[in-house]
């Protein structure tokens, strides 16, 4: 007697995971470095999906450098691609100071300077949410939908 067969998605799951300094320098180099990643793994510079990737992680990336920055602390980008999915983390050591979780972001004052980031990702991430990071931080996750085919 065989056991049942699982059926499994075909494709490669690709990673790429980087530190950057939590400076701003480190997140315009962090957005840089995804583009070209992305664009190795067949995401094109230019595409929808890259443009989109892009805005992302420089919001995210923004955000750890200015509300997650502990001084001498890192902060760590990650994206995994499958065949159908682009899943971007940046991850922190600030734990407790987490953003909004999803449904919860709400527009600044018309005046206000900042606070618009995490609206974006809302807007442009098909999923995204929050999550602990072990063994200290926190980590803000966005997924993009990119369709069933092979790269």
């Amino acid at each position: 007697m065989h056991p049942p067969v699982t059926p499994q998605q075909l494709g490669t799951v690709r990673v790429f995971t980087q530190r950057f300094s939590s400076t701003s320098l480190g997140a315009r180099l962090a957005r840089h470095l995804a583009l070209h990643q992305l664009h190795a793994w067949d995401v094109p510079h230019g595409s929808e999906a890259s443009d989109t990737a892009a805005l992302i992680v420089a919001e995210l990336a923004a955000n750890a450098v200015t509300h997650g920055r502990v001084p001498g602390r890192d902060f760590e980008l990650r994206l995994t691609r499958t065949p159908a999915t682009l899943r971007i983390e940046v991850s922190d050591t600030r734990g407790e100071r987490r953003p909004p979780g999803p449904g919860d972001v709400h527009p600044p004052a018309a005046l206000d300077g900042t606070g618009r980031g995490l609206m974006l990702v809302e807007a442009l991430a098909d999923r995204w949410s929050v999550l602990d990071r072990v063994p200290v931080g926190k980590t803000v996750r966005a997924e993009l939908d990119l369709g069933s085919g092979e790269p």
